[in-house]
């Protein structure tokens, strides 16, 4: 397989949107006992669930609450329900996600849900957040990166109290906000960068994002780079590595990481559903892998050949 920034895609099977394309944007993929489940935004009723055994054919909605996993009057929230992410800790699975551009906690016995809370509640907060990631470093540390509306969606971190209830305040710190023309082609004054998602290599820590408003074209996905979880970034000089002039769809981004059953790295994302619409936003998947460069540093890199929208 051939991996470069900007090759173009080849046209193959699932490269267009179709009868059976999934609709989840700010999509999300967990794996457990060999069993893919997907999550994302769709619904103001809650959070969907698909799941598959090859990520290729899906099944759903297949939530326990109707297709759903999480359902609006069992946790936090009555709308906006966005970007969830699902983890495993202890033997419970949690669901962190957005709502009423808050966010929250929820927990359940199963990747199908119910997600719920015991307290209905959110995060304790000042002003707005949006799009959570929790992020466990190999010494155990849990961290929260999340976006903050204030002058623009800013991504921030902080580490996460291991009960969830709350981050440890003293250690937040902004990570990332849009200064480079890539990042807001619209020249606008509320700059956009958000779906933030982290993976670790050696000792080095990769900060993805979305950046854009996601009606723009020219959403599209870059990283940052720091030896530590809490910064300070530092923006790679090939960004963006996923946009609309590498995969020929507008609006791509705001996605996250799955290891699949074979150990590749795959990130699923979402597209506009055509050049002329922006919603229902389509979601789609892309093979990724680090490739070390002549420095002795790792740079990830996607394969557009490998692009295609995800089906039932």
């Amino acid at each position: 397989m051939s991996f470069a920034s900007y090759a173009q895609p080849k046209h193959k099977e699932n490269t267009s949107i179709g009868v059976d394309t999934i609709y989840l944007a700010d999509p999300t993929i967990f794996l457990d006992k060999g069993i893919y489940y997907l999550y994302g935004t769709s619904s103001n009723k809650g959070f969907e669930v698909y799941q598959s055994t090859d990520l290729h054919k899906w099944t759903g909605p297949i939530g326990k609450n109707r297709g759903f996993a999480l359902s609006k009057g069992e946790s936090y929230g009555d709308k906006g329900f966005w970007a969830p992410q699902v983890f495993k800790k202890n033997g419970r699975f949690y669901m962190a996600y957005t709502a009423n551009e808050h966010i929250a906690f929820a927990e359940s016995d199963s990747p199908l849900g119910p997600f719920k809370q015991q307290i209905i509640k959110c995060l304790p907060s000042a002003g707005l957040q949006i799009d959570p990631f929790v992020f466990e470093d190999t010494n155990g540390k849990m961290y929260l990166y999340h976006v903050r509306l204030d002058h623009g969606n800013r991504i921030f971190v902080a580490e996460l109290k291991l009960d969830f209830s709350d981050i440890v305040k003293e250690t937040l710190k902004e990570c990332i906000t849009a200064t480079e023309a890539w990042e807001n082609t619209e020249k606008t004054t509320w700059p956009v960068t958000e779906g933030p998602t982290v993976l670790k290599k050696g000792n080095v820590y990769y900060l993805f994002y979305a950046a854009n408003d996601f009606r723009n074209p020219d959403y599209a996905v870059g990283y940052a780079t720091s030896n530590s979880p809490l910064g300070p970034w530092t923006k790679f000089q090939g960004n963006p590595i996923i946009s609309k002039y590498n995969l020929g769809f507008n609006g791509t981004g705001h996605g996250d990481f799955v290891v699949d059953g074979k150990g590749n790295l795959q990130y699923v994302l979402h597209t506009h559903h055509s050049n002329t619409q922006v919603s229902p936003r389509a979601t789609a998947i892309i093979a990724a892998k680090f490739v070390k460069q002549s420095d002795g540093s790792f740079a990830l890199k996607v394969d557009p050949t490998s692009f295609r929208f995800l089906n039932q």
